[in-house]
């Protein structure tokens, strides 16, 4: 069955920090969203993939979308491998999106930038003929790229005003990550309280930028077709 929006995230948690707030849209307008992330983030310093997994779950839950999956990739070893080009296509193919959100290209972190790659390149043969798979071919209309850590001018900004109490409950879900009381965890760059600062003073200044309270930047690589050049088109 096809589905509005696929949105994929690396890890747990990363969705939920760049686009928390346009999923939350999307579904209280009533699309169809799934989500799909790459990897178990075994690596991660603090929680453990099964603890991952359930907040993964919860936030899902307050996201309000039709379904979460983990295509579960090797953490810190995300490349475009024939195999993991493999594994993003079926999942493309086998929900069918009209579009995709994929993680921007340019991140501090080298998974979310392999991780843009690899889907790109699927997005890509998702649509051929004949690389064959199980699957019949399927081509988003589009595809679009998300800000994790780094951001640079959007193509565009989605208004997330409304929804963006959703995004904060969404992020809380993953305490181990951003708030961990487990023994042995220890402080990291997501446990400081400037990090969720950063993330919302992004949004922020989106936001402002746009004349709304709270907005989540999007880059596209090909041209925006508008019907004319008047700001507000009938």
């Amino acid at each position: 069955m096809s589905i509005d929006l696929l949105a994929f995230g690396p890890h747990a948690d990363d969705i939920e920090l760049g686009l928390g707030g346009t999923v939350a849209r999307h579904t209280a307008l009533g699309h169809r969203v799934g989500l799909c992330d790459l990897t178990r983030a075994e690596l991660s310093s603090n929680g453990t993939p099964e603890q991952r997994q359930a907040e993964a779950n919860a936030a899902a839950a307050v996201l309000g979308v039709l379904w979460r999956e983990n295509l579960e990739w090797p953490d810190g070893g995300i490349s475009a491998t024939p195999a993991l080009i493999r594994s993003a296509v079926d999942a493309i193919r086998r929900h069918r999106p009209r579009s995709i959100a994929i993680p921007y290209w340019d991140d501090r972190h080298p998974d979310h930038v392999a991780a843009s790659e690899v889907l790109r390149i699927a997005a890509f043969k998702s649509g051929l003929r004949r690389y064959t798979t199980d699957l019949e071919p399927w081509r988003p209309d589009w595809v679009c790229y998300y800000f994790i850590n780094d951001s640079v001018a959007p193509t565009f900004v989605v208004d997330v005003s409304d929804h963006y109490q959703r995004k904060r409950e969404a992020l809380d879900c993953y305490r181990s990550q951003f708030a961990p009381v487990e023994p042995g965890a220890i402080p990291t760059r997501l446990t400081a309280a400037t990090f969720r600062q950063l993330i919302e003073s992004r949004d922020a200044q989106f936001g402002a930028l746009a004349g709304v309270a709270f907005a989540e930047g999007i880059i596209i690589r090909e041209p925006l077709v508008r019907s004319g050049i008047l700001k507000h088109l009938p």
